[in-house]
């Protein structure tokens, strides 16, 4: 256990971090199966560009890694333009 004041802060700041980026990564793996979930282009055009914003969004606060969302958006981009 800490013993110093500032390291027991700290240690309460990186679990409600840990938990708001564990909340965050689940929410937009769940929008990606959603989108793969789609099979209209029109149901799956509004739902890429909220998948694409929370990637961003999670590779800017380094939960994810900046290349791995690249992938993702380009995967699901790719995916939605062979929907009829």
């Amino acid at each position: 256990m800490a013993n110093h004041k500032s390291s027991i802060k700290r240690i309460r700041a990186n679990a409600t971090k840990r938990l708001r980026n564990r909340y965050q990564a689940k929410t937009t793996r769940t929008a990606i199966k959603r989108l793969r979930a789609t099979t209209t282009k029109t149901d799956a055009t509004p739902l890429l560009s909220k998948v694409i914003s929370m990637l961003d969004r999670l590779a800017k606060k380094n939960v994810i890694h900046k290349n791995k969302a690249s992938n993702n958006k380009s995967k699901l981009t790719k995916f939605v333009n062979t929907l009829a």
